[in-house]
């Protein structure tokens, strides 16, 4: 049996050469090449800013733009290659140890792995959609998940690096449930995880762009930039008093449970929250001020 030690020192080197691997071979084979499929979406959704901008008057280099643009690498590739890759595989290994020592070997509840591929994606994205639909709405309800959260919202001019402008703990928050409930629950590959993930790269992008399009009748099942912004608006009216537009790639589940809300354009909306002004501007403060609120500081 792997020690701890063991895992975590295979974790590090095993992804430290998937990514080395993906600077130096931008097309090898057998999978995406998420580094270089980054980099071209960003550069594709960025010029669709510039040709199609929404709000004119933004400037090409936005607010943040570089700030949002570091955060793309670090959540997407830095974080995993300094903790997370292990922090899971440690996690996974212990949780399976747990379950084993209670007697439980298996835990799926349907085991999707065997049917047709179309169907695995279509039922995987769905299902880790609305997973997250759901962990989003716990972002805005539970106080110390909000504090990480405000990170995201920290985004006073919205465009596409925003989208992965998040805090590192979201990721762990994010993908814990998404195991749980898609791997562990119904044995989806992790191959249907990466597929999905680079298609709702493309559409996180475009929701957080400086574009004015909804999908026509599609936007509602489809998320958009008209309906995405408003989600990320500072008043937030009476209906809604915990937020809004929770959808990340599909609008549906906010039409379907009432938390939908698109008053009027949003294009010249005031983005953030209450008191943002105080809120940290930097990288490094931004990733230490959740934990002081949390530890030092009582509800803000």
């Amino acid at each position: 049996m792997d020690s701890i030690f063991e895992i975590i020192s295979n974790a590090y080197s095993n992804y430290a050469s998937y990514f080395w691997r993906s600077l130096i071979h931008p097309f090898f084979e057998g999978d995406l090449n998420y580094f270089y499929y980054l980099i071209l979406v960003s550069l594709a959704v960025w010029g669709l800013e510039i040709l199609l901008p929404w709000r004119k008057k933004q400037a090409i280099f936005r607010k943040d733009f570089w700030l949002d643009a570091f955060y793309m690498f670090f959540n997407f590739f830095f974080f995993n290659l300094l903790l997370f890759t292990a922090l899971s595989d440690v996690s996974v290994h212990y949780l399976n140890r747990g379950l084993e020592a209670i007697g439980i070997e298996n835990i799926t509840l349907y085991d999707f792995s065997n049917k047709a591929m179309w169907l695995q994606f279509l039922v995987f994205f769905l299902m880790s959609d609305f997973i997250q639909w759901a962990v989003h709405n716990l972002l805005h309800r539970v106080d110390f998940l909000w504090q990480f959260h405000k990170v995201h919202h920290s985004v006073k001019e919205m465009g596409f690096a925003a989208h992965l402008r998040y805090h590192f703990m979201e990721t762990v928050v994010y993908n814990s449930f998404k195991y749980l409930g898609l791997i562990m629950l119904f044995n989806f590959s992790l191959e249907n995880a990466f597929i999905i993930h680079g298609i709702t790269i493309l559409i996180g992008h475009l929701n957080h762009a400086n574009v004015s399009w909804d999908y026509g009748p599609l936007k509602y099942i489809l998320n958009n930039p008209k309906m995405h912004i408003w989600h990320h608006a500072k008043e937030l009216p009476e209906s809604h008093p915990k937020g809004m537009n929770f959808g990340i790639s599909l609008s549906l589940w906010d039409y379907l449970f009432g938390t939908n809300y698109i008053p009027y354009s949003g294009k010249d909306i005031t983005l953030g929250f209450d008191d943002d002004e105080d809120y940290p501007q930097g990288f490094f403060a931004q990733l230490t001020e959740p934990f002081k609120k949390i530890f030092f500081n009582s509800r803000n």
